[in-house]
């Protein structure tokens, strides 16, 4: 499923790779066509966005979003654990689930950044790729309501997710997500507490609980499978962002 990858591509952080291949991401979506032409629409609505912008600009607003905000991060686990202990079970886990399905990520981000994830999922047959989209549904509802409030782009690609991945999402859990604090970018008294928060807790064993505290990690062991003969996949560039002084810094690095 090549349109994860446009998908994920749109989502990572803008570069000049990103905006020249403005033509070609629209080619993928003509082609496989599985998106409801609406949202497909609003997806190519943000490609034009992204292409158009100035570089800096488009760079500014993506960090403005989804690395200074923490209720829109791009880390899934982030908005099912928080900083609990828990989370760092959920990333070898998820790791396992890359390494079984014969995916090697040559990046410095964290497992369960959204990009990556929807990069490991592309490459899975389409069933298990929808399979894999739908599991953390109710992350990807809220982030989508969130963006949409803030009359964002790139609510496109959210809403996308979950029309791909086919799974209706728990109203109750959603507004569970949806009543963490929001706060705007430059409100930074309010992020500051945001960050300070205890982890999003949500209660074990029921259905709704696809993306609660033990919902998605087992869910994602569930989906190891060998996967032989897969394609390699070209690696999620590492984030470079200007500093001050002019040079370039990669996370984890």
């Amino acid at each position: 499923m090549k349109t994860l990858k446009v998908l994920s591509a749109l989502i990572s952080y803008p570069t000049v790779e990103l905006t020249a291949a403005a033509s070609e991401l629209r080619g993928v979506l003509a082609v496989e066509a599985i998106l409801p032409k609406p949202i497909r629409a609003d997806i190519e609505a943000l490609i034009d966005d992204i292409a158009g912008a100035d570089l800096i600009d488009a760079q500014e607003r993506y960090i403005l979003l989804f690395d200074r905000t923490r209720s829109l991060s791009l880390h899934l686990f982030e908005h099912v654990h928080g900083e609990s202990r828990d989370r760092g079970q959920a990333m070898v886990d998820l790791i396992k689930v890359y390494e079984d399905g014969g995916y090697s990520p040559t990046t410095a981000e964290l497992p369960d950044f959204l990009p990556l994830f929807l990069e490991y999922a592309a490459t899975r047959p389409p069933a298990d790729a929808i399979e894999l989209i739908g599991q953390p549904v109710h992350v990807l509802t809220a982030l989508a309501e969130r963006l949409r409030k803030r009359k964002s782009p790139y609510t496109a690609v959210f809403a996308a997710l979950v029309a791909l991945g086919k799974v209706k999402p728990d109203a109750e859990t959603v507004a569970r997500l949806m009543a963490e604090p929001d706060p705007e970018p430059d409100d930074l008294e309010a992020l500051d507490a945001a960050w300070a928060e205890e982890e999003v807790l949500f209660g074990p064993g029921t259905v709704s609980d696809a993306c609660g505290k033990d919902g998605l990690s087992a869910k994602l062991r569930q989906a190891r499978r060998p996967a032989p003969g897969l394609e390699s996949v070209p690696p999620i560039r590492p984030r470079t962002i200007v500093t001050h002084a002019g040079k370039p810094i990669i996370p984890g690095a």
